[in-house]
């Protein structure tokens, strides 16, 4: 199975990714390694970064494009 990877502005997902935490998501950036391209997920949950080290090379990476992985949890209300 080979993923569809599709990153945007790092901007517009920053933006994109507030609206949705306001509401309860919890968001990890996305970004591919300008190096090796292997993905990387951050660990620091709702943070966005405009550099990230990968795991693979071991190379910085300025990140201009990315996405985000957004988690839920359900049931639990907004106060």
């Amino acid at each position: 199975m080979t993923e569809d990877i599709k990153d945007y502005p790092l901007e517009e997902c920053v933006k994109q990714a507030d609206k949705l935490i306001a509401n309860g998501a919890t968001a990890y950036q996305k970004w591919s390694c300008n190096h090796c391209g292997a993905r990387q997920t951050m660990t620091e949950p709702n943070t966005f970064y405009t550099s990230g080290k990968c795991e693979e090379c071991k190379k910085i990476t300025l990140i201009e494009n990315c996405n985000y992985l957004l988690t839920f949890v359900l049931g639990r209300a907004k106060a």
